[in-house]
Order: structure tokens, then C-alpha cells, then sequence
């Protein structure tokens, strides 16, 4: 069977029908998880690394530093030291903690990022999960997750702990509203919520650029929300070091810290990703209307590159708000939310809806 580069569906489909000849259905089935679950661990690792040692790098620019030099060319084995160093550390658990719950809190904020990770299209035929209500299940499987970070906080036994995780709380649960009007907006003009079918209707034109203003304010909207709803800077009073230690994972140590710390770069690839899906054309390339020939160069790149250059292009955007703005105080963060953002988000949907009915998009 001959291997296209563009879309693995035919290389899941070989590989499905390679093991199918050979073995029983329920070992096939078995194989087949095993593989995509060693995949998604190995790319969470392996990005995770990745981006520690990236934001390292894009803060020590906008500081105008160098950053990490020592460990490696460029620093570039920094974060694998670092990460082995967590490995060796002593694993504490506090005298009056609530020791289930302690040791769960980690658990579920890491596994919720892994589900939801597993119904974002990488390219064509590359996703885990293609449901009917892939938007409605990344909005509610990621809501979970303060969940754990509750949990922590409370279980730790320590009040800067709770106040943190109390913060981080009251913060997702109000940005999560902005964050799921953005993608309403968008499932308007797109009419599903399938996501590979958002995809897949930005073949001729990304949303952002189709959409019109609507689509832009969508876009914006859900940058600026994302970036509240992960508690990354400038929105991250949750861990304000100079207020609370380290926040809801002050007591924790070793590996347990390294899995809040590497579900931060996981929430920070999510909300990239969705950006890059629901607005940018997700692994579509670059197209402009009638120009043949520069449409025609564009589809010689492959759709994984596109769907990772986007990617990164908006998570430099985040890192970007994080190294230039102040942290904002508790009221600021929740005024932002329900005095300004919210409203916007209720007008735009109801422009999109104008859009829309009066056939007013490209």
C-alpha cells in the first residue's frame, strides 16, 4: 500500500490491516492503545521539554539575556537535567494532609490534559478521537481540571496552598465562559462541532480571515481567556511568588511537581492548538482565492508542518503577553472577565449570527 506524507490514514489503515491479518480483534485492539498511548507520552515528554526550554529562551530575549548556555549547546539539555533532577527528589507528603487526595490532585489535572489533547487533529488521518461533539467535549473534559488543582490546594493542609488554589478556581471557572463563547462563535460559522469538520470547512479560506470582524474578536477573545484559564502571566495570581510561595503546589515535591508544572505546557499547547484549529485552518495550508499557483505551492508543504507553525506562532503570542505585562490583582483578573470580555463575547455572537444568516462571509 503506498505512503502518502500528507495524510496518515493511510499508514493507521496499513498498520490496522497489517496486525487485523496476523492477530485476534481484542489483541488489535489492545496493541493499537498501546501504541497511541506510548505516542501521546513520548510527545507530551518530548514537547513538554520543549517548551520550558523555548519560554526560557523567549523570556531571557525579551530581558535581553541569554538564558540557559550551560548545560548542552545553547542550553539545549537544560530541561532534561532539570527534569531528572525532579525524578531524584525526595517525595514529601505533609504531616495533616489529606493523603488520597494529595497524591490524586496530580493525577487528574495531567490525565485531563491528556484527553483532551487526544481529539485535536494533528493532520490529516492523525487524531485519536473524531467525535460528533469535539468541541463540546474539550470544553468539558478541561473544565474538570480545576478539579485537581481544588483539590491540591485544599488536601495540602496549607493556607497559601488553599488561597492559591481558591484563586485558580474562582479565575477558570470565569474565563471558561469567554473561552466557550469564542468557540460558539466560530461553531456558528462553521455548523458543526466535529472538529476535524471545522477543519475541513477552512479549506479555502482560515475562519479568522472568513469570518470577518466577528471571527477576529472571536480570536482575540479566546488568546486572552486561554491564557486566563491555564494561569499563565499575566493572569497567574494562583502562584503569585511573592504573595504564596508557589500557590496550590507549594507542598509538593519531585514528580508530583513535575506533572502540575508539565500540565501547564500541556494547557498552554491545548489552547494553542484549539486556536490553531477552530481559526487558523488547523493543518490547511495557506490559501487566497483564485491564485492558483500560490495555493498550489502552499499544498506542497505538509499539513503537520502548517499545524505546528501555527501552533508555536501562537504560543509565542502567549509567552509574549506573559513577559510584558504586569500580573494583574484578583479584582482586575475577574473585572476583565465579566465587565468587559463577557459582554463582547455576547454582542460577537450575536454580529456572527448576522454574519451568517445574511451570507455576509467569504
Amino acid at each position: 500500500m503506498a505512503f502518502n506524507i500528507y495524510d496518515f490514514t493511510t499508514l493507521t489503515k496499513s498498520i490496522h490491516e497489517g496486525l487485523s491479518s496476523q492477530l485476534s480483534p481484542t489483541a488489535v485492539l489492545a496493541i493499537e492503545w498501546t501504541i497511541v498511548g506510548l505516542a501521546y507520552l513520548l510527545f507530551v515528554a518530548l514537547f513538554g521539554l520543549f517548551l520550558v526550554y523555548a519560554e526560557r529562551k523567549v523570556c531571557a530575549a525579551f530581558q535581553q539575556r541569554l538564558g540557559p548556555m550551560r548545560v548542552g549547546p545553547w542550553g539545549l539539555l537544560q530541561t532534561i537535567a532539570d527534569f531528572i533532577k525532579l525524578l531524584m527528589k525526595e517525595l514529601i507528603t505533609p504531616k495533616n494532609a489529606d493523603k488520597f487526595l494529595y497524591n490524586l490532585a496530580p493525577f487528574i489535572v495531567i490525565i485531563v490534559s491528556f484527553l483532551v489533547i487526544s481529539v485535536i487533529p494533528f493532520a490529516p488521518g492523525l487524531v485519536t478521537f473524531d467525535f460528533d461533539i469535539g468541541v463540546f467535549f474539550v470544553t468539558a473534559v478541561s473544565s474538570v481540571g480545576v478539579i485537581g488543582i481544588l483539590l491540591a490546594g485544599w488536601s495540602s493542609n496549607n493556607k497559601y496552598s488553599l488561597i492559591g488554589a481558591m484563586r485558580s478556581g474562582a479565575q477558570i471557572v470565569s474565563y471558561e465562559l469567554s473561552v466557550g463563547l469564542s468557540l460558539i462563535t466560530m461553531i456558528i460559522l462553521a455548523g458543526t462541532m466535529q472538529i476535524s469538520g471545522i477543519v475541513e470547512g477552512q479549506r479555502d479560506l482560515w475562519f479568522i480571515f472568513k469570518g470577518h470582524v466577528p471571527a477576529v474578536i472571536a480570536f482575540f477573545v479566546f488568546v486572552i481567556a486561554g491564557t486566563a484559564e491555564t494561569n499563565r502571566g499575566p493572569f497567574d495570581l494562583a502562584e503569585a511568588e511573592s504573595e504564596l510561595t508557589a500557590g496550590f503546589h507549594t507542598e509538593y515535591s519531585g514528580i508530583k511537581f513535575a506533572f502540575f508544572f508539565l500540565a501547564e505546557y500541556i494547557n498552554l499547547f491545548i489552547v494553542a492548538a484549539m486556536a490553531t484549529t477552530v481559526f487558523l485552518g488547523g493543518w490547511m495550508p495557506l490559501h487566497f482565492g483564485d491564485f492558483e499557483g500560490f495555493n498550489q505551492i502552499m499544498d506542497l508543504i505538509p499539513g503537520l508542518f502548517w499545524f505546528f507553525f501555527k501552533v508555536l506562532a501562537v504560543m509565542f503570542l502567549m509567552m509574549w503577553f506573559k513577559w510584558t505585562f504586569p500580573r494583574l490583582r484578583v479584582d482586575q483578573i475577574l473585572n476583565l472577565e465579566w465587565k468587559y470580555l463577557l459582554p463582547i463575547n455576547l454582542f460577537n455572537i450575536l454580529l456572527m449570527a448576522a454574519v451568517v444568516l445574511f451570507g455576509l462571509h467569504f
